[in-house]
């Protein structure tokens, strides 16, 4: 019998594979935008447990969504990044801004992010190269794209982007619709999305919602976010994952 994260997989991926776009005239879509880095917990539960809702309540029919894997890192001099959560994060950060790349297609890059941002949350990341057998997608594009220097002109062109946000952001997940940031109430990016849209197809996600947009959560709670000024814990196991990006570099695919 399958196990229960290899069966959550499997279930995604034949949701993906079964879709069926409708004709949704591309000025009445709505720009769904989300900024993030691999290893913050918060992104990782949001694109694992709730992002997904996209593929199955009709509401990617409406939207563009656009995915920034960046987040707070930041970029030091001889165009160096350094990484909120250390540098396995770039890695991986890397290596999904190459998939975008290289699967432009929605259903390809996202069966791939959802695998790796899955092992994430599993506390599994360094086994992220599962994902090419697990999804049936090709290893080489993403080796050529990550080792020809083209993965570093992506994390730039990103971090160019997040740089430019405004207002700023502060934190990830930083979610925005039509270029405008839901801050900490992200996790209700649906019904912003469902109020935004204008045109005549409205999928069965915005005929569900309740038409009363839920207020952000209150300054004094803590926020399922990671802060720009934070820094990953100095109990994480720094050597151990040095060392693995650097054995990952010498011995990739």
């Amino acid at each position: 019998m399958a196990s229960a994260p290899a069966f959550f997989l499997l279930s995604f991926l034949l949701i993906l594979n079964s879709l069926s776009f409708s004709p949704t005239a591309a000025s009445d879509k709505v720009k769904l935008a989300l900024y993030y880095e691999t290893l913050c917990p918060y992104c990782s539960n949001f694109m694992v447990n709730y992002l997904p809702k996209i593929f199955t309540n009709g509401l990617i029919d409406i939207i563009d969504l656009n995915l920034v894997p960046y987040g707070n890192a930041k970029v030091g001099s001889d165009n160096i990044i350094t990484c909120q959560h250390g540098p396995y994060e770039c890695v991986l950060n890397t290596v999904e801004a190459c998939a975008i790349h290289v699967w432009p297609d929605l259903n390809k890059h996202y069966k791939f992010i959802y695998c790796v941002e899955r092992l994430v949350v599993e506390h599994k990341y360094s086994e992220w190269k599962s994902c090419f057998g697990k999804t049936g997608l090709n290893s080489k594009p993403i080796e050529a794209c990550y080792n020809s220097g083209l993965g570093k002109q992506l994390d730039l062109r990103y971090a160019k982007e997040t740089n430019e946000l405004q207002p700023p952001h502060h934190y990830v997940p930083w979610v925005t619709v039509n270029g405008e940031p839901l801050h900490d109430d992200y996790y209700n990016f649906i019904t912003f999305v469902c109020k935004a849209y204008k045109g005549s197809h409205v999928p069965k996600a915005c005929k569900d919602q309740r038409p009363q947009i839920v207020s952000e959560a209150k300054e004094n709670q803590n926020k399922p976010v990671c802060y720009a000024e934070e820094t990953a814990s100095s109990s994480s196991p720094k050597t151990n994952i040095r060392s693995s990006v650097a054995s990952w570099r010498s011995h990739a695919f």
